[in-house]
């Protein structure tokens, strides 16, 4: 028999789901943040992409591909961190170096990239799906998955502990509530382990 501890860490563990219907995912956010932020959760795009309200489309629109949950997840965590002024730029205003990145260039996408990927780990939960990292770059160096996965989960850890932002709160809660996952963050369900053993 189990003792406590494994029978604790067990119960920890969110029960995967299938990816939640985009469809579903687009008409909730749209519900929680068109009225309020003017913003547009919106599937189909052949790439990824966040463009400020302009003369063409008066809403702000979050753009993932095609028909793909967790590119949205992933999108949306953006989002979430995203502050004012730049909610107001193509793209946030980011730097972003494509595929094909060297050692250095990698390491620094891994830095910036820990934050919007340990909060779109805790979205994936809320939804019941399981979360894999992304180094984004297939054609060019691997990077170091341990030490990424630790920045991803130190990150989650502190989200857990300190609180999410605002709209990313509020969408987590809607989503737990919508799709059935994880409602409660605890740091101590956020060990780098389940991203490695791919269990996140």
């Amino acid at each position: 028999m189990a003792n406590s501890a494994t029978a604790s860490a067990r119960v920890a563990e969110p029960v995967p789901r299938p990816s939640p219907d985009c469809e579903a995912l687009c008409a909730l956010f749209d519900e929680l943040f068109l009225a309020s932020e003017n913003t547009r959760l919106v599937k189909g795009g052949d790439e990824p992409v966040y463009l400020p309200a302009d003369a063409e489309c008066p809403e702000h629109r979050i753009v993932f591909r095609l028909d793909y949950a967790p590119s949205a997840l992933h999108e949306i965590a953006h989002w979430c961190i995203a502050g004012a002024q730049r909610r107001l730029l193509p793209d946030y205003g980011y730097w972003y170096s494509p595929d094909g990145r060297d050692d250095a260039t990698q390491r620094e996408f891994e830095r910036l990239e820990a934050r919007p990927q340990a909060l779109e780990w805790l979205l994936n939960e809320a939804c019941g799906m399981r979360f894999r990292p992304s180094i984004d770059n297939l054609d060019g160096a691997v990077g170091d998955k341990r030490a990424f996965a630790a920045a991803i989960a130190r990150e989650a850890a502190a989200y857990c502990v300190n609180g999410l932002p605002p709209r990313a709160a509020r969408l987590h809660a809607a989503l737990a509530a919508r799709f059935g996952g994880r409602a409660v963050l605890r740091a101590e369900d956020y060990a780098s382990r389940r991203l490695l053993d791919g269990d996140g």
